[in-house]
């Protein structure tokens, strides 16, 4: 057999397919394997460049595969999707991402660690106990609504109401039940919520770089360290406007000609990212334009000329690109450095 240059893996549950070039780009390896047979074949193979679709399971057989001593190359699917030919299957799929991987400007996905990815998941799932208790408060309002009972909007009043409808005897005994039991799931979900953002404030605490950008206003320890965890090689972009596209906070370009068409943001990369750094930045706006805070010079002559919103998405912008310079230097925030910029 011809030498192996690069391997490609498509995974899935239970099935992995292999797909390998030597140094002309011709196949010389098409291999379908078990999950019990997946590591038993790389460990009998001399160290090569092994690339795989970026997913949740790709990280960890990533750190698996550089055990072994290999290099392991993630590619997002998205950038692997053109290279896929028609009628797809497991097979075009490997080959998709082995032309991919050969390209010379093809980026990359760092493979996370485990410590990453348990960081990771402890952002998702305090998104996950919000979401529930969103949707729980609006089911308990909705319910209540029904039986002529209103509350004013916040989380604050959910439990006040559910307290009036305990006492409220024109209220079904049957209903009252079972807003007794939806009473029970909401503190349930407010007790988990409360340990998680202890463990999330902690984190936080604990990072030394996640403590410096919560420095840069419209940045908190929930923006901050959520730009930590998702961003772990800050080095993987050249620029701040590299690491602003990435996560989609820059317009998209539609030129010809000579003339430069700029429409709306590409809304590319993390889409939970993007959306906290925006109601960061919204947040940040809204201050100002009641006359709190101490907004920078830059952030007044914006409002002057633009609409709220989209000054809120290039505040985003701005914001990302400055974590971006102090994730990749080590620098700390210099607020009178943002105010000179007019």
């Amino acid at each position: 057999m011809r030498e192996i240059i690069r391997i490609v893996m498509d995974t899935s549950k239970h099935i992995f397919v292999l797909h390998g070039v030597d140094a002309a780009e011709q196949p010389v390896l098409r291999k379908k394997l078990s999950r019990k047979q997946m590591l038993e074949f790389f460990a009998k193979l001399p160290p090569t460049v092994i690339g795989m679709e970026a997913c949740g399971a790709a990280h960890y057989w990533g750190r698996e595969l550089g055990k072994l001593g290999h290099e392991v190359k993630l590619i997002a699917p998205q950038l692997v999707k053109p290279y896929v030919l028609r009628n797809k299957n497991d097979g075009r799929d490997a080959d998709g991402v082995c032309e991919a991987m050969g390209r010379p400007r093809m980026r990359f996905v760092p493979v996370k660690s485990a410590e990453q990815q348990a960081a990771l998941m402890l952002a998702g799932v305090r998104d996950g106990l919000i979401g529930r208790r969103t949707q729980l408060s609006n089911a308990i309002r909705g319910y209540a609504a029904e039986f002529g009972l209103i509350a004013p909007k916040g989380l604050d009043k959910i439990e006040p109401l559910l307290a009036r409808i305990t006492q409220d005897e024109s209220v079904p005994a049957m209903a009252r039940e079972l807003f007794a039991m939806q009473g029970r799931d909401y503190a349930q979900l407010q007790g988990e919520l409360k340990a998680v953002e202890a463990r999330l404030l902690a984190w936080h605490r604990a990072n030394a770089t996640s403590r410096r950008l919560a420095q840069i206003p419209s940045v908190g320890p929930i923006i901050a360290t959520s730009l930590v965890m998702k961003t772990p090689d800050p080095h993987a972009f050249r620029s701040g406007r590299l690491f602003a596209a990435w996560l989609g906070l820059t317009p998209k370009d539609h030129s010809t000609a000579g003339k430069t068409r700029l429409g709306k943001i590409t809304r590319a990369g993390d889409e939970t990212l993007r959306r906290l750094l925006v109601a960061g930045a919204t947040a940040v706006i809204r201050q100002a334009r009641l006359g709190r805070g101490h907004p920078s010079r830059w952030l007044v002559a914006l409002l002057r000329r633009k609409p709220p919103k989209l000054a809120a998405v290039a505040l985003a912008n701005k914001v990302a690109r400055i974590a971006w310079k102090l994730m990749a230097t080590g620098e700390s925030y210099d607020a009178a450095r943002m105010n000179a910029v007019t």
